[in-house]
């Protein structure tokens, strides 16, 4: 594939998809490409959508399976405690992401799956937009650094009652992550993540998870799907930076470490920064010399404070797994539903690599 675009967007998910959209109805001309061979294929996703990208976001009410109204967190052996304001919506993410990528092309944006950026393609363009994931080939090329990243490993399973409410498990056995169940009717996500050194457990430590909600009846035996992938846990890389010619980069989504470090929330983000994304490049093919670093304060603005927050918290209940076993307290300080995470702001040590994160 060959040609002159404004616009290269690699990557179709929603924060690609969103950049797309957004830079075409701007103007520009926009080529997005993915390797996947469809839009939200395969699902890689626990589907829980924040509330409030519900009402900033084209099209969640489309996709929309069930409504969430709270938080119910069990921390090891004990019962649940339940934090109300955590309200959202679950969605079907095939059918979202497809639905973006459908409104990407009615704004005008040529998108093209089964295709790899680094491989297939000869396109000049003026501007790249990175939104190409926690692995992201963008990123690497522009030179910036490999975040750390976690492990997810999900199940999809029959939920035998109907449930309002997202339920999270912290267990010193869940080391570097927490697991969860999402109910969407009439079957529920039901997933763990670790740190990346103990990998090895993820399959067992849901298995666990999985016999002891069908041991109380909650849910049935059946698993009627399998996925999983991997999370930064860094907080922000870039968002600007340049190829080796000197072509601008923007990253959007988990491609700029957006996805949230201790919940893994990566929807609202994505979208948002996609958006901006678009907007901004469009501005600067504009000449708006101004435009690219406006996105970099803009991303700060919206999600510094929260992500540098959730880096020292995450930090903190590192070095819990690396001194000893970590206590109920320090499960709980490492969560959002508790007041303790909400302290303080805890200052942001500087990383290390021998930490019982391990190694991505």
């Amino acid at each position: 594939m060959t040609g002159h675009v404004d616009i290269l967007v690699v990557g179709l998910g929603p924060a690609g998809a969103s950049a797309a959209r957004e830079a075409a109805r701007a103007g520009a001309s926009v080529l997005a490409v993915d390797r996947k061979r469809a839009a939200g294929e395969p699902v890689q996703c626990a589907e829980f959508v924040p509330r409030l990208i519900g009402q900033d976001v084209e099209g969640v009410a489309p996709v929309a399976v069930q409504p969430i109204e709270a938080m119910h967190t069990f921390v090891e052996a004990a019962d649940f405690d339940s934090a109300d304001g955590f309200t959202g919506t679950m969605i079907d993410r095939g059918r979202f992401d497809a639905l973006l990528v459908e409104q990407a092309r009615d704004a005008g944006a040529e998108c093209r799956f089964d295709t790899v950026w680094h491989r297939e393609l000869e396109v000049a363009a003026k501007l790249v937009i990175g939104a190409d994931g926690p692995r992201s080939k963008v990123r690497a090329a522009a030179g910036l650094p490999q975040p750390r990243l976690i492990e997810t490993r999900q199940v999809t399973v029959p939920l035998l009652d109907p449930n309002n409410a997202t339920e999270i498990f912290l267990s010193a056995e869940i080391e570097g992550g927490y697991a969860w169940l999402f109910p969407k009717g009439d079957v529920a996500n039901l997933g763990v993540g670790v740190a990346p050194k103990a990998r090895p457990r993820l399959k067992p430590v849901l298995e666990r998870l999985r016999r002891r909600l069908m041991a109380e009846g909650r849910i049935g035996d059946a698993v009627l799907g399998h996925t999983g992938g991997a999370i930064p846990v860094d907080g922000i890389v870039g968002p600007v930076a340049a190829l080796p010619d000197g072509v601008p980069v923007l990253l959007a989504g988990d491609a700029a470490g957006l996805t949230n470090p201790v919940t893994g929330a990566g929807i609202p983000a994505a979208v948002m920064s996609g958006a901006l994304a678009g907007e901004a490049a469009a501005r600067w093919i504009a000449g708006a010399a101004d435009a690219l670093d406006d996105y970099a304060e803009e991303i700060d603005d919206l999600f510094g404070a929260s992500l540098r927050r959730a880096v020292a918290r995450r930090r903190e209940l590192e070095r819990a797994f690396a001194d000893s076993v970590p206590q109920p307290a320090d499960l709980r300080r490492g969560w959002i539903a508790y007041p303790e995470y909400w302290a303080a702001r805890p200052a942001v040590p500087t990383p290390d690599p021998q930490n019982a994160m391990g190694a991505p």
